[in-house]
C-alpha cells in the first residue's frame, strides 16, 4: 500500500451530442451524429486529500456493437449503461493506483453489470467492447485525477514509486518466450522523451468524394475541404487511412486505386487498408493486395500495413491470416481488446496492434507493453474523437512509440464540435502541415487544461 492510493468517491456524467459534417461509413452502417460521453470523477488519497480528474469517449455504437437493432437503441442501451458503471465506480471500493483500479474493475464489476444489463434488456446482447467504451470514460478520468492530485504528468507515475503491482500481475508472457514482466512497470515500455509533433492520418471513409464525378451536391458548403486533393493540399497530409467494404473486391480494389493514384499525385507517401472486420476469408484480402503488387506496385509499396478485415470477435473466428501478414503487416483493432486478445492474435498471425483509448488507458497500456515485449508494432488509431477525447488518445500515440504517427479525423466529420478547445490547443485539432502538434498539452493530469477550455456543460446526467 502506498499513501498515494487512491479510491473514487464521486462521479457524474455528461451526454454531449454531435452531429457530423458528412457521413461516416463503418462497415455496413453509414451515420450522421454520435453522442460523447463526458466523465468527471472525484478521487481520494490515503491522507486524505481529492482532486478531479475528465475522461470523454464518442458512444460509437455502429463500431463497438455491430447488430440489426435500430442505432437509436443500442445508443440508448449504452448511455442508460454508462450511468450504471458511474454508481458501480463509486460503489465497487476498489483502492489502489489508476491502473490497479481500472484492471480490478474490468474483471469485476464491469463484466458483472454488463452480464446484469443484458439480461434485463433481453434480445441481442451489448458485446464486451461496448461495455469497454463505456466504461474508457471513466477509467480516462480516474488516470487524469490521479494526475491532478499529485501535481503530476499522468505518464510520469505508471512506475514502481506510485504502482503497488508491477506488469506480472497484470500479464502473461508467450509460452517459451523467455519473457518476464517480473520488475517491469508500463514507463519500461513507454517512449519516455515523447515527441510534441506527430504525423498524422486523414480517413478516407467509405461514402467521401474522391473527385468532382463524386459530388451529389449535398455536401457541405463551408470553410473545410470537400474532395480529397483539397484535404491533402490545405492540410498537408502524407498519410492516409482508406475505409474498405470487405464485401466488395472489386470495389475495394478500384477505392485503392483511386485514393492511391490522388495521394500519390498529391504528395502522401502511406497508405493503410481497414476492412472493418467484413472479411470472412483470408484469400479475399490476398487477391487484392497481389493485384495491387502486380499491377500498380507504387501503390502496394505505399501501403504501409491492413488493419482488422476479419470479425472482431476473435475467439469464435479464429482465422489463420498468416497468409495475409506475410504480404503486408496486419494490424488487430477491434479485436484487440485486451492483451489476453493481442496474444491470441499473434498466434493466429497477426503482425501487429493498433491501440485505441476507447478501450480503456488501463487496457491500452497493458496491451502496449505485451506487445512491445513481443516485438509486435504499435498504431494509434482514432475513433472520431472530438473535444477532449482526442487529448488521451494523442498522448498515447506519443508514448507509445508508433511506426507512424496517429490517426486524427475528427476534423474530418465534426470539426465544429470542438471549436472551444481548439482555441487553447490549435495544433490538436486544426492539422498542418501533415502533423498535429500536442505542444499546448502541459501541467497535471493528461494536460486538458480545462480552466482555459472553459467549455460550458449541460446539466449532468447523474
Amino acid at each position: 500500500m502506498k499513501n498515494t492510493d487512491i479510491h473514487v468517491t464521486q462521479a457524474k456524467i455528461y451526454f454531449l451530442p454531435v452531429t457530423m459534417r458528412v457521413p461516416l461509413k463503418f462497415g455496413p452502417e453509414t451515420v450522421s451524429s454520435v453522442v460523447c460521453l463526458r466523465t468527471e470523477v472525484t478521487v481520494k488519497d490515503r491522507n486524505g486529500r481529492s482532486a478531479t480528474g475528465w475522461g470523454e469517449t464518442p458512444l460509437s455504437v455502429s463500431w463497438v456493437w455491430p447488430s440489426t437493432l435500430s442505432v437509436s437503441e443500442r445508443a440508448r442501451r449504452m448511455e442508460a449503461f454508462s450511468i450504471q458503471l458511474a454508481e458501480k465506480l463509486v460503489a465497487s471500493g476498489l483502492v489502489g493506483h489508476p491502473m490497479e483500479i481500472g484492471q480490478d474493475f474490468i474483471h469485476g464489476p464491469l463484466a458483472e453489470t454488463l452480464t446484469a444489463a443484458n439480461a434485463a434488456a433481453g434480445g441481442p446482447e451489448m458485446p464486451y467492447l461496448g461495455s469497454l467504451v463505456a466504461f474508457s470514460a471513466f477509467d480516462i478520468a480516474v488516470h487524469d485525477a490521479y494526475g491532478n492530485l499529485l501535481g503530476r504528468d499522468i505518464y510520469e507515475t505508471y512506475n514502481a514509486e506510485f504502482m503497488n503491482r508491477d506488469l506480472s500481475a497484470f500479464l502473461e508472457p508467450e509460452d517459451g518466450s523467455g519473457i518476464s514482466f517480473a520488475g517491469r512497470y508500463p514507463a519500461d515500455y513507454l517512449v519516455k522523451e515523447a515527441p510534441k509533433v506527430l504525423p498524422v492520418w486523414h480517413l478516407v471513409g467509405g461514402v467521401d468524394a474522391l473527385e468532382t464525378s463524386d459530388l451529389t451536391g449535398s455536401e457541405p458548403k463551408d470553410e473545410h475541404p470537400v474532395l480529397l486533393a483539397d484535404w491533402i493540399q490545405r492540410d498537408g497530409l502524407k498519410c492516409l487511412k482508406i475505409k474498405l467494404r470487405g464485401t466488395d473486391a472489386a470495389w475495394d480494389y478500384e477505392r485503392m486505386l483511386r485514393v492511391g493514384r490522388i495521394g500519390l499525385e498529391n504528395g502522401v507517401k502511406w497508405l493503410s487498408a481497414d476492412f472493418n472486420c467484413t472479411v470472412k476469408d483470408p484469400a479475399y484480402v490476398n487477391e487484392i493486395t497481389d493485384r495491387l503488387l502486380a499491377d500498380e506496385p507504387e501503390i502496394y509499396a505505399r501501403t504501409l500495413y491492413v488493419e482488422q478485415p476479419f470479425p472482431y470477435d476473435l475467439e469464435a473466428n479464429q482465422i489463420d491470416v498468416r497468409s495475409v501478414s506475410a504480404r503486408k503487416p496486419l494490424f488487430l483493432d477491434e479485436s484487440a481488446h485486451d492483451w489476453e486478445f493481442v496474444r491470441l492474435g499473434r498466434r493466429l498471425g497477426w503482425s501487429g496492434v493498433a491501440l485505441k483509448t476507447c478501450k480503456t488507458q488501463t487496457g491500452a497500456l497493458l496491451s502496449l507493453c505485451w506487445a512491445k515485449a513481443h516485438g509486435m508494432p504499435l498504431m494509434v488509431q482514432d475513433l472520431t474523437n472530438p473535444m477532449l477525447a482526442i487529448i488521451p488518445h494523442v498522448r498515447l500515440a506519443a508514448h507509445a512509440g508508433t511506426i507512424q504517427g496517429v490517426e486524427c479525423n475528427a476534423m474530418q466529420f465534426y470539426p465544429d464540435a470542438s471549436v472551444i478547445e481548439e482555441k487553447i490547443h490549435p495544433g490538436l485539432y486544426r492539422r498542418r502541415g501533415g502533423v498535429v502538434d500536442l505542444s499546448t498539452l502541459h501541467g497535471t493530469g493528461f494536460g486538458y487544461r480545462i480552466e482555459d477550455i472553459g467549455r460550458e456543460l449541460p446539466a449532468a446526467a447523474v
